[in-house]
């Protein structure tokens, strides 16, 4: 009699039990199953995703390509225009000492016709 209570009491708990296990087990596959479309679907959009950006590394490579090209023939004319810039100061100290030569002896020149007009009149003035 006792073994047929402890089975009758078994047999109770383990309706107990597989009642709410049918409930959970439900639950967890329509879980499953939801992930299981989740994941399908992002890798889906994850695809075209990773399409792009590969689309994009490209694109940026060859801009840094161009860019790397371009700062060669940057720097090739930088170097051109401190040439012009010091051949350009070059000529300007060549012409300021010019300036300054024709300058001084204009200056002499000058003073070489005032002298030679005061000695005129003087000369003038003693024969006349």
């Amino acid at each position: 009699m006792l073994l047929t209570v402890a089975a009758v009491i078994v047999a109770g708990a383990m309706v107990v039990l597989v009642a709410f296990l049918i409930p959970l087990i439900l639950e967890l596959r329509k879980t499953a199953v939801s992930l299981r479309e989740t994941v399908l679907r992002m890798e889906a959009e994850i695809t075209p995703t990773i399409a792009e950006l590969n689309r994009t590394l490209a694109d940026v490579q060859l801009l840094t390509g161009g860019v790397s090209e371009k700062m060669e023939d940057i720097q090739c004319f930088m170097s051109a225009v401190g040439e012009t810039g010091r051949g350009l100061r070059t000529i300007g100290s060549v012409v300021s000492g010019v300036a300054g030569a024709f300058t001084a002896s204009s200056v002499w020149m000058t003073g070489a016709k005032v002298a030679g007009s005061i000695m005129m009149e003087k000369l003038k003035q003693k024969r006349g």
